[in-house]
């Protein structure tokens, strides 16, 4: 069956990386779009909502686009799938740029990495760049034939903190247990990037576009 999968266009993330991404493991008959336009947005049977940058200049391009109200409803009624600064503005509050409003939509906040050493000395640097296991909370589909404790790629200086710690599908360590990896019905949101994450991410990638939520 054909599917329309779209990639929200809102100024702002690795956008046609996500979308190559996808069309690598998406079936031939699939359709693969960035779009800016809710309503097309709505119509898809699958989101993706990618996103790097500062949190407050997040917030003003998705505000500047008129999609707060897209993201929203498309988050609560399809598959959809929040990667990087996608995950970051779901919740409530953000520590960056000395406090930012977030949209809302899980409880919880998002604060700075402290710093600190690695367990051979060294100081982490922040941002947290690079590749770092993942470890899976329990079992999800979006886990479908990915190893415990897979390397995925991180570019990040903040980190989510949900108030329900049951939404939490993965950690990663980087100086404190972060969650990599929040669900919460028909929606998923990573902290690292799947489309820079080679077979690992692929294979997240692959399971996003079969899955079905109940």
């Amino acid at each position: 069956m054909t599917q329309r999968i779209t990639v929200i266009d809102y100024g702002m993330g690795n956008l046609r990386s996500v979308a190559k991404a996808i069309e690598h493991v998406a079936a031939d008959n699939d359709e693969v779009l960035i779009s800016d336009d809710p309503e097309l947005i709505l119509a898809s049977d699958r989101v993706i909502f990618p996103g790097q940058g500062a949190a407050r200049d997040c917030m003003a391009a998705i505000s500047d686009h008129h999609l707060n109200r897209a993201v929203l409803d498309a988050a609560g009624s399809k598959p959809f799938l929040g990667i990087c600064m996608g995950q970051q503005v779901l919740l409530e509050f953000s520590e960056e740029n000395d406090g930012t409003q977030l949209m809302g939509l899980i409880e919880g906040r998002v604060r700075r990495f402290p710093g600190g050493t690695a367990p051979d000395g060294e100081a982490l640097k922040i941002p947290h760049m690079g590749w770092n296991q993942v470890h899976q909370g329990y079992d999800h589909p979006l886990w479908r034939d990915i190893e415990q404790d897979s390397r995925f790629y991180f570019v990040h200086s903040y980190y989510v903190d949900p108030t329900n710690r049951e939404l939490v599908a993965a950690t990663t360590e980087y100086g404190v247990g972060f969650a990599s990896a929040i669900a919460d019905r028909n929606l998923f949101a990573v902290q690292f990037h799947p489309e820079k994450s080679a077979d690992a991410g692929l294979q997240l990638l692959r399971n996003f576009i079969s899955w079905n939520p109940a």
